[in-house]
C-alpha cells in the first residue's frame, strides 16, 4: 500500500488526454509507464511508474549547470523518448523540465501527457498550448503545427540544462513571448563546444520545415559520435551529478515548490491508507469506443 499511495502522490497532478488503452501502449525506457487505472463515482485514478528520485527541474536548480557529458545522456534519452512517441502519432507538447522524473540511477522518464495529443505524420495541430519558454515559434503564433514543435522544445531544455540559464526569460502572454523569440538571435555561449552549439543551433531553427525534427538526423549529429542510444547500455551507468544531490537539504524544499498536502483536503481518498471496502473503488475503466 505504502508503493501505491507513493505512485499516486506523484501522479495524482498530472491527466492525460490519451486514451488508457493508447498509453498502455506506450512501452519505451524513457517514457513513464501507466501501470492501472480505475475510477471512483468522481474520479479517475492513473497509477504509474514511481520514480522516487524525483524531477530533473529539482536538481537543476541545485546544480545551476549539468556538464556535457551529462546533457549528453539526457539528450540521448530525450531524443529516443520523442522518436518514439512520434512514431506512434504522439505529441507531447509540454516538454520542459518539470515533466522529466528521474530513476534511482538518475536516468529520465517523461512524463504528463496532460497536452498530449494524437497526431499523424503530415497534419497539424493548432491548440495554443505548452509551457510559455518551450513553446516554438509556430505554437506561439497560433498557425498550425507539427511534431518539429516538440524538437524546438528539446533544443530549449537542452540549452538551459548546459548554459544554467534560459535563453529568454518568460513572458506574461504569447504575443510578448513570440516578440522575444522572433527577435531573438539564439547564438551559443562560448562555453559550448561547437558540437553542443552546432546540435541546438539545429534545434532552435525558427522555420519548422528547416529545424532537426527526427530521432535519424539527431542521432547523426557530431555531438553524440561514439555514442550509444542503446537504453540497456545507457541505463548501465548512473548519473552521478543526479545521485550526488538526492541527499541534499534543499531538495525536499525545491521539489515541492510550494504544494502542501492542506491543497489535497478535499481529495476524495486518503492518500496514506488503503480504501474502507472494496467497493470504494470500481475496477478498471473499459476500453473508451
Amino acid at each position: 500500500m505504502i508503493y501505491f499511495c507513493s505512485v499516486f502522490v506523484s501522479f495524482f497532478i498530472s491527466s492525460t488526454l490519451l486514451p488508457v488503452p493508447s498509453q498502455r501502449q506506450l512501452k519505451h525506457a524513457f517514457v513513464l509507464g501507466l501501470e492501472d487505472c480505475w475510477q471512483s463515482q468522481n474520479n479517475l485514478f492513473i497509477m504509474c511508474d514511481y520514480c522516487s528520485t524525483g524531477d530533473l527541474y529539482t536538481y537543476w536548480m541545485l546544480t545551476g549547470q549539468f556538464k556535457e557529458r551529462e546533457v549528453r545522456v539526457f539528450a540521448a534519452e530525450l531524443g529516443s523518448a520523442l522518436g518514439f512517441l512520434h512514431d506512434f502519432g504522439i505529441m507531447h507538447r509540454d516538454l520542459k523540465m518539470e515533466n522529466i522524473l528521474l530513476t534511482d540511477q538518475g536516468h529520465v522518464c517523461l512524463a504528463d501527457f496532460g497536452l498530449s495529443r494524437r497526431l499523424e505524420r503530415g497534419k497539424k495541430a493548432f491548440t495554443i498550448c505548452g509551457t510559455i519558454q518551450y513553446m516554438a515559434p509556430e505554437v506561439l503564433t497560433g498557425v498550425p503545427y507539427s511534431h518539429a514543435a516538440d524538437w524546438w522544445s528539446l533544443g530549449i531544455l537542452l540549452y538551459t540544462l548546459a548554459a544554467g540559464e534560459f535563453p529568454l526569460p518568460p513572458e506574461s502572454d504569447h504575443s510578448g513571448m513570440l516578440t522575444k523569440v522572433t527577435e531573438h538571435s539564439y547564438e551559443m555561449p562560448l562555453s559550448f563546444s561547437p558540437a553542443l552549439a552546432l546540435l541546438l543551433t539545429e534545434l532552435l531553427c525558427k522555420t519548422p520545415v528547416r529545424r532537426l525534427r527526427c530521432l535519424e538526423r539527431y542521432m547523426s549529429q557530431r555531438f553524440f559520435n561514439g555514442f550509444s542510444f542503446d537504453s540497456q547500455v545507457l541505463m548501465k551507468i548512473p548519473i552521478l551529478p543526479i545521485l550526488e544531490l538526492k541527499d541534499h537539504p534543499n531538495r525536499p524544499e525545491i521539489s515541492k515548490r510550494g504544494l502542501t498536502f492542506d491543497q489535497l483536503q478535499d481529495f476524495e481518498c486518503d492518500l496514506f491508507d488503503p480504501p474502507s471496502s472494496p467497493t470504494d473503488l470500481s475496477p478498471a475503466i473499459p476500453h473508451q469506443h
